[in-house]
């Protein structure tokens, strides 16, 4: 038993062996066929590599002969352009050589007519001289003196067209203005009806009996000078049947003393204490009016929320007049105009009637305060805060101060319409003849001037000039001039017309 398993354990050991022996000739089999395929492989790779290299060498010298080819036939047409260029330039230069020729040849034929044209302007030049000579010995004067006569008559021709452009501007100016200005100031105008007021500085009291003037002066002059002392005011007791006048320039005071002396004519007793007790009640009364008539006249206009002050200034101005107008209705009309060319022209009516209102506020105020209303107005309005705008309407409406905006404009234009109109104003028959003859002396400063005519109480002034001495367009300029002169130095109503006259007058007698 022993024994077989000796032998099997040997013929095991002698099967793993033989096994391993098999594989390890399997395995250098394996390597010997590998060895051989990769020298196969090898040589198959030499080959390939041996024609392809073959292969790029015959392309690259096919490569090479076709480059070659054409680089031949490159230079081939390059030659052949060169060739033509050359050919062409020689052409051109010949050209140019043509043309040196011919300027050359021109420069000559200019040299010699140079030369000519020498020759040729200085016997032009001798025979201006000539000429010149003889139409000086012709005519009498030497060029210098024909040359300023023509110098003038240039000059003269050249004012008279530019006389001419001036006129036409004008007139076409004039035109378009006074179309709209016409339009304007008649749609507001039209709209408004004043009353013509006129004062004086003198009221009239009419008395039952002329027995009444005694008893008003009384004994030895006594109640007549108690009367003057307490209103202010000078009483005049003339030969003027059943009157007696008060006379002031304090129109207030002379308001005061007629309703005082009315209250003593009614009551019949007049004595120092029925006067000052008279004077009293008639003081109230005339303080109560002016109130009311600073109050009518904010209603009136529309114009609310004005310090009380400044209502009693206005309704002072009840008992003022300029120049017969009187000025709280002037206040009033002026008002309206105002609000009426505002809205015809687009803007705010309320500052301006505002200002319009208020602008102759500073004529309420005595002589005691220096300066113009215009500028006096202003102050009062701006110490009562009043708006910096109404305050510029009020100090510019007589030009005191530039206007600066439309408002103020506005405002003095609605002043002159107001004072302007037909009887709304007055002067002295005194005054009314100076203001003539100071427009007439005016006009005659002008020369040329022969005489001047002042119509339509000094809204026109007709000018005869010389003909002689001033021709159409001149007579235009004139009437330009005197209307400017009289802006200047003359202070007026409305507008003046100057008219010139030129008229040519030729006689002759048949004998």
């Amino acid at each position: 038993m022993p024994n077989t398993v000796g032998l099997i354990l040997l013929g095991l050991a002698l099967g793993l062996g033989f096994g391993y022996l098999l594989a390890r000739l399997a395995m250098a089999r394996r390597r010997e066929r590998d060895v051989i395929t990769a020298e196969d492989l090898l040589a198959a790779a030499r080959h390939d590599a041996t024609r392809i290299l073959a292969t790029a060498e015959d392309e690259g010298r096919a490569k090479a002969e076709t480059y070659r080819d054409k680089e031949e036939a490159a230079l081939a047409h390059r030659r052949l352009e060169l060739s033509n260029l050359e050919s062409r330039l020689t052409q051109r230069e010949e050209t140019l050589e043509q043309r040196a020729s011919n300027l050359a040849q021109r420069e000559n034929l200019l040299i010699d007519r140079e030369g000519e044209l020498t020759t040729s302007r200085g016997e032009l030049e001798q025979l201006k001289e000539e000429a010149r000579f003889q139409l000086e010995k012709i005519s009498g004067i030497d060029v210098a003196t024909a040359k300023c006569e023509m110098l003038a008559q240039v000059e003269d021709e050249a004012r008279r067209e530019a006389m001419i452009v001036v006129r036409d501007l004008e007139i076409k100016a004039r035109e378009e203005a006074d179309r709209r200005a016409r339009r304007i100031l008649a749609t507001a105008i039209q709209r408004l009806a004043g009353e013509v007021v006129t004062e004086s500085t003198v009221s009239v009291i009419s008395l039952p009996s002329d027995e009444m003037k005694g008893r008003i002066i009384g004994r030895e002059g006594r109640n007549i000078r108690h009367l003057e002392s307490v209103t202010g005011t000078n009483l005049i007791v003339d030969d003027t049947p059943e009157a007696v006048s008060v006379s002031s320039f304090d129109p207030v005071r002379r308001e005061v003393a007629r309703i005082t002396l009315e209250k003593l004519v009614a009551d019949g007793r007049i004595h120092p204490a029925s006067i000052e007790e008279a004077y009293a009640k008639a003081k109230d009364e005339v303080e109560q009016s002016v109130r009311d008539a600073g109050e009518w006249a904010l209603v009136e206009v529309g114009v609310s929320r004005m310090n009380p002050e400044l209502i009693t200034l206005m309704g002072r101005l009840k008992y003022r007049t300029s120049y017969g107008q009187n000025v709280l209705n002037h206040l009033v009309e002026t008002t309206h105009i105002a609000s009426m060319l505002s809205s015809e022209l687009g803007i705010d009516p309320a500052p301006v009637k505002r200002a319009a209102l208020l602008h102759d506020i500073g004529k309420a105020v005595t002589h005691e305060v220096e300066g113009s209303h215009a500028l006096i107005g202003a102050e009062i309005a701006r110490r009562f805060d009043e708006d910096p705008a109404v305050v510029h309407g009020i100090e510019a409406h007589h030009n005191e101060v530039e206007p600066r905006t439309v408002l103020a404009v506005v405002v003095q234009a609605a002043d002159a319409v107001s004072a302007a109109r037909p009887g709304a104003r007055r002067e002295t028959l005194e005054g009314y003849v100076k203001r003539l003859e100071r427009l007439e002396s005016i006009a005659m400063e002008f020369s040329g001037v022969e005489e001047v005519f002042a119509l339509q109480a000094g809204r026109e002034v007709r000018v005869l000039v010389d003909p002689g001495a001033i021709n159409d367009l001149e007579a235009r300029e004139l009437s330009r001039q005197i209307a400017r002169k009289l802006e200047d130095d003359l202070q007026y109503p409305g507008q003046i017309q100057v008219t010139v006259i030129r008229e040519f007058r030729a006689t002759d007698y048949a004998r």
